[in-house]
This record gives C-alpha cells, sequence and structure tokens, in this order.
C-alpha cells in the first residue's frame, strides 16, 4: 500500500523577499546615533578632555550648523 504525498498549494518560496521590521528596529539605532552625536557635538560637558583647537571648533561649527 503506497502512502499518499501532500502537496503544498502555494509554493514553498515566493520569488520575492517580504520583510517587515516593527517600528523600533529604526527608532532605536536612529536614536541611540543622535544621542553619541550629541556627546560627541557638546564639547563644553567634557572637561577632562583636551583636544585639538582646530578639531574642536569644526565640532562647534557642526552643532551651530545641525540647530540652526
Amino acid at each position: 500500500m503506497a502512502a499518499r504525498t501532500h502537496t503544498r498549494p502555494h509554493p514553498a518560496t515566493t520569488g520575492g523577499v517580504d520583510i517587515r521590521l516593527p517600528w523600533w528596529a529604526l527608532a532605536l539605532p536612529a536614536l541611540a546615533f543622535v544621542a553619541l552625536l550629541m556627546l560627541i557635538l557638546n564639547p563644553s560637558d567634557a572637561q577632562a578632555a583636551t583636544g585639538d583647537p582646530a578639531l574642536t571648533h569644526l565640532f562647534e561649527r557642526a552643532q551651530q550648523l545641525i540647530t540652526r
């Protein structure tokens, strides 16, 4: 007696990739990036950090351009 094989009504692969990300999968990395960028661009909070004045001036100028 032979056993029947069941066939699927739809193919296993559809050819296209349909991946849906939850909203937080994009929001959390973006939020972390902005938070780290703000820490870098605000040199007045780092009292112990002494850096190159040209680099500090560049970061301050970038911060002024972002906050406009």
